[in-house]
């Protein structure tokens, strides 16, 4: 997953008149195009598009493909050109954060196990939360650098748009990456969220955390407190 810097940097990107023009005339062209055509279409000096198109490039909002144009192969075809066209990532900023693509990964994954299996969908859905929160943990705790699994895990967190806040030993979480689901489907998606923290603070192993349900109106509704104290 991108980072939300990387994100935020993409968006800003495209606030450049300029590259805006030439991002809206790519993506808009049934096959990849050169920086010729990108800067005879936005009249631009050709030195100019190519900057631009290159900045998007590095921004992951275009992809550069190399093709002759000429159809001709084997020796004296030429170099093939260098082409630009729609990035294959998928760029999403929202303010507060959401991770409805998170969520949707996992309640798409479920239902298809549960066609295959006969089995729960909201038991599966629990189950492969838990293992996605664990593979978060994992991955992050071999990463660290600084052996700290509580900061690790805020760090990671943050990435997820939680927002944690450390009140007192208690890590509150500010933000519901999932709220609008969470509004309506208040028990499934608070059960799903439950197990992905779960995961999460047993992949990283040593944070003296443990995730438990404490609704509020205005946070998230999973709390992580010292393990001991709600046993």
């Amino acid at each position: 997953m991108e980072s939300w810097e990387a994100r935020i940097s993409a968006v800003a990107a495209l606030d450049e008149p300029t590259r805006r023009r030439l991002y809206d005339y790519v993506v808009r062209q049934p096959s990849p195009v050169s920086r010729d055509d990108a800067a005879a279409a936005v009249e631009l000096p050709r030195a100019t598009a190519a900057f631009h198109l290159d900045r998007l490039v590095d921004e992951n909002l275009l992809d550069v493909v190399y093709q002759r144009r000429t159809g001709r192969t084997g020796p004296g075809a030429g170099r093939p050109a260098k082409l630009y066209q729609r990035s294959h990532h998928h760029v999403a900023v929202s303010l507060p954060q959401r991770r409805y693509d998170l969520a949707g990964q996992l309640l798409s994954s479920a239902i298809e196990h549960a066609e295959r299996s006969g089995d729960s969908p909201r038991a599966i859905l629990a189950l492969r939360a838990y293992q996605l929160g664990k593979e978060l943990g994992e991955t992050a705790r071999s990463a660290d650098d600084n052996h700290d699994a509580r900061r690790t895990a805020l760090r990671v967190l943050e990435e997820y748009g939680f927002e944690p806040r450390t009140e007192g030993d208690d890590v509150t979480l500010a933000n519901c990456p999932f709220h609008t689901l969470a509004q309506e489907y208040t028990a499934l998606v608070c059960g799903m969220n439950l197990r992905l923290l779960d995961g999460l603070l047993n992949g990283l192993a040593s944070t003296g955390l443990t995730a438990h349900l404490h609704p509020s109106p205005s946070r998230c509704c999973v709390r992580l407190s010292p393990a001991k104290r709600v046993e």
